[in-house]
């Protein structure tokens, strides 16, 4: 079966919310609010699917004019190292290209960095780039 790409914020709350938990990431499926709300509150999403499976997703926030920043990108273990997370990600920078600032932040893993430096993302860490900060209120 070949993967499909949607470019919808329609998607089941428990596909979703299956997706997360494959990658691990209890934040946002620990409290039930927070899995409800962050697709119809995105500016974009753009999901991978393999039949009634959700197995890709990428989310962006931002204002759609200046600023995108790329707050999720998930592919199932199962499926990973197929391209899926690539397609993902070239689809959303091919589609917003009228927008200059792209950001994200990520785990600081050989693995990330090689996949968005592949992708045409430059690491934060400097004079050249700019410098990142992060605030987390929990």
């Amino acid at each position: 079966m070949s993967i499909v790409y949607k470019e919808t914020k329609v998607i089941q709350k428990d596909k979703v919310r299956e997706l997360y938990l494959d990658a691990g990431w209890m934040a946002y499926t620990e409290k039930g609010n927070i899995i409800n709300s962050i697709i119809p509150n995105a500016l974009q999403v753009i999901s991978a699917w393999e039949g009634e499976e959700l197995v890709g997703l990428i989310r962006t926030v931002g204002d759609g004019v200046y600023i995108m920043y790329i707050q999720d990108i998930l592919v199932k273990k199962a499926y990973q190292g197929r391209g899926i997370g690539s397609h993902l990600l070239q689809t959303v920078l091919s589609g917003n290209k009228q927008i200059p600032q792209k950001v994200l932040m990520t785990e600081d893993t050989e693995k990330t960095i090689k996949f968005y430096e592949k992708n045409g993302f430059t690491k934060v860490n400097g004079k050249e780039t700019g410098v990142a900060f992060s605030r987390y209120d929990r």
